[in-house]
């Protein structure tokens, strides 16, 4: 009497958290087990400078703003830096034409931002958290990813790129920790992309701001900080819709993208220490449009496949990518595809770690389907 009992969804979640946490723990002390954040070698030549994720972002948009005159950042406290320190500095070194606070009204930034690229502007317009997105739904649905197609190409609205921090980042809770590609990627018109790291974030980033049509970029906040690389210092690009082997397999194909390519990672290592099970990592780095060659050719070769995101399980971009790998490779699946992801609640808060998909979940995964 007097407490409160707990729900009945919260209890599950619990229980499949301890019974998560509670297998695959052998074999996690292997010395070839990177800790924390893999750094990657710069992907393309010349002078590099130790970048995080946030300092790769900030070149990213200082090398836009500087190459492109009609290129204008904005969004709310962008003038001041952000709240994550992405653009500190240049409204000082561009002026207040071109860096600038906005309203706090994300309908009002992504109409603006519509209207700006429609007149010839590439606009670069940064939405605090990807949680508030939402508010602006009908501009994006209705406007941006249609003007195009409703014009016949006579206008369009292409040099918009939306950047936004997504993800989960250990104490966001429920407003500032979700994962919302899903939601853009059933949006025909956009293009949505998802960085892993530092290097591949700046070279993304702009790609994105010079493509001809409208970009959501969302970056993985956890790694802001964590993620530290030699980043070019120059002007590169790095191509969309073109997903990156990053180590090459011939048992099981593993499939993620954004933070979620760090536990699959350490699962693919101590899969091939503990199983002897050779893992094909594949970092997607685009949703939509995605690279369905580089996958496909992938699992012909495997015949097994697993895929692992940070958003939930119902109606995340791994059906997707299963109902392609399904209708393209049947003959070749040796068994059922796998899927780890977050689950089926609202994000939780101090539940954070049980519920993103983790190191040991996507080894669970991998061993599970080579014992199909």
């Amino acid at each position: 009497p007097g407490k409160t009992k707990m729900s009945l969804t919260s209890s599950r979640l619990v229980w499949r958290c301890l019974r998560s946490f509670s297998t695959g723990v052998k074999g996690w002390d292997s010395p070839n087990l990177p800790k924390g954040y893999v750094a990657e070698p710069s992907p393309v030549k010349g002078e590099t400078k130790k970048m995080n994720l946030v300092e790769a972002i900030r070149s990213g948009l200082d090398i836009a703003l500087q190459t492109d005159p009609t290129a204008v950042v904005f969004g709310e406290d962008v003038a001041f830096g952000g709240v994550f320190r992405c653009s500190v500095g240049l409204q000082a070194k561009y002026g207040k034409s071109r860096v600038f606070n906005t309203p706090l009204c994300e309908q009002g930034i992504l109409g603006f931002g519509i209207g700006l690229a429609v007149h010839g502007n590439t606009a670069v317009a940064e939405i605090q958290f990807a949680d508030y997105i939402h508010p602006a739904f009908d501009q994006v649905v209705n406007e941006a990813a249609k003007y195009r197609y409703r014009s016949a190409s006579l206008y369009h609205c292409g040099r918009l790129t939306v950047r936004a921090p997504y993800g989960a980042v250990g104490h966001g809770g429920l407003y500032h920790s979700q994962s919302v590609e899903s939601f853009y990627a059933h949006i025909p018109g956009i293009t949505v992309v998802i960085p892993r790291g530092p290097s591949q974030a700046k070279g993304l980033l702009l790609s994105a701001i010079r493509d001809d049509n409208p970009t959501f970029f969302f970056e993985p906040k956890a790694l802001y900080r964590a993620a530290i690389e030699d980043v070019p210092v120059g002007d590169y690009t790095l191509p969309l819709s073109q997903a990156e082997i990053l180590h090459e397999g011939s048992n099981v194909t593993v499939i993620g993208y954004g933070a979620q390519i760090q536990p699959l990672r350490q699962a693919c290592i101590v899969a091939k220490e503990q199983l002897g099970v050779s893992c094909e990592l594949i970092d997607l780095r685009t949703i939509v449009p995605w690279d369905e060659d580089t996958i496909i050719k992938s699992v012909c070769k495997t015949g097994r496949v697993v895929i692992a995101h940070e958003d939930t399980f119902t109606g995340g971009f791994a059906g997707e990518l299963i109902a392609t790998i399904q209708a393209e490779c049947f003959l070749n699946l040796e068994a059922p595809i796998q899927r780890v992801c977050s689950w089926d609640t609202p994000f939780p808060l101090v539940y954070e770690p049980f519920c993103v998909p983790s190191k040991y979940r996507c080894f669970e995964a991998i061993k599970k389907v080579v014992s199909f």
